[in-house]
């Protein structure tokens, strides 16, 4: 299960690219870069472009470069100016899914996927963009994770566990 569509996964690494390349590039170059398709690549960057994420250059040396508030948007930000949004199931998705799951009326799932999709797109709204194009420490990393589960501590260990292995 891919949770990043091919355009939301193509976005990011095009935006990291740029935040590498403070001079900016192009989309040819860009696309060499990560075995892409060109038109694919450029038409990302004409909607990165559109979204307030890239400024464009026109002339024989222009190219895209990182606008410099988009380091500063979250993951979420991006995902919602591709139209992507995030929609763990038919039932999360914001704005009522065209899709109707004939379970949803007696569904004993829903509400507890709902709040897991809230506290999914709460971190991604929690992440700027800059801690994908550099990585934090993994402790950071796993702090955010820590976010999403609950931490459960066993009640007690059952009598017919060894304490040695």
């Amino acid at each position: 299960m891919t949770l990043l569509s091919r355009k939301a996964d193509y976005a990011l690494l095009i935006l990291c690219y740029l935040h590498k390349h403070p001079d900016g590039a192009n989309a040819r170059a860009i696309a060499e870069q990560f075995l892409l398709s060109r038109p694919f690549v450029a038409n990302i960057l004409k909607e990165l472009c559109n979204k307030g994420f890239v400024t464009s250059h026109r002339g024989v040396k222009g190219g895209y470069v990182l606008r410099e508030s988009a380091r500063n948007r979250s993951v979420a930000d991006l995902l919602e100016a591709l139209n992507e949004g995030f929609q763990l199931t038919i039932c999360t998705h914001p704005s009522g899914a065209a899709e109707v799951c004939s379970l949803e009326p007696s569904c004993p799932v829903k509400g507890p996927l709902n709040e897991i999709h809230r506290k999914i797109v709460s971190v991604l709204r929690g992440v700027p963009l800059t801690e994908i194009f550099e990585p934090v420490q993994v402790a950071a990393a796993t702090s955010l994770l820590s976010l999403l589960l609950p931490i459960r501590t066993p009640a007690a260990a059952p009598e017919t566990m060894s304490s040695t292995v």
